[in-house]
């Protein structure tokens, strides 16, 4: 998402001031080296459902599924990771998205399937234009045009 300020303060105020039809952009998450060259996009918003590994802290290395997504909290829930309390009740760990990596997409939605294939075509699109940059340049290399 683009921002209209460079203002830090600004920044952070838009941030915690979001509207929650907003928020869930920010929950976005990097795909694996698999799904990023499968689907064409390097991110995308954390589902219910997902299958996400946890990159950096304590719980580094542990898999599972997303159980829930906080909007209000900007952090997501994964089934199997608790801690325990003083008393001994195990509550969820709560995880903010950008330190996990989504290693298996819930794609049971059909506009996610849709915004998956629609950044893969731009993203063919991009890689179609640079390929046919780089083959003029070559021609007119060759031909002694430049």
């Amino acid at each position: 998402m683009e921002t209209k300020t460079k203002k830090p303060r600004k920044q952070r105020k838009r941030l915690y001031q979001a509207p929650s039809h907003r928020r869930w952009r920010f929950l976005s998450a990097p795909l694996s080296d698999e799904l990023r060259a499968r689907y064409g996009t390097r991110s995308i918003p954390v589902r219910t459902g997902d299958t996400v590994r946890v990159m950096r802290g304590d719980h580094k290395g542990f898999e599972g599924k997303v159980s829930r997504v906080d909007r209000k909290k900007y952090r997501i829930s994964i089934e199997g990771l608790t801690r325990e309390k003083v008393d001994g009740t195990p509550i969820q760990v709560l995880i903010h998205p950008s330190k996990v990596e989504i290693i298996r997409l819930n794609l049971d939605d059909k506009w996610r399937r849709e915004i998956l294939e629609r950044r893969g075509a731009s993203k063919a699109k991009t890689i179609e234009g640079a390929e046919l940059m780089e083959a003029k340049t070559e021609s007119a290399v060759e031909s002694g045009g430049v």
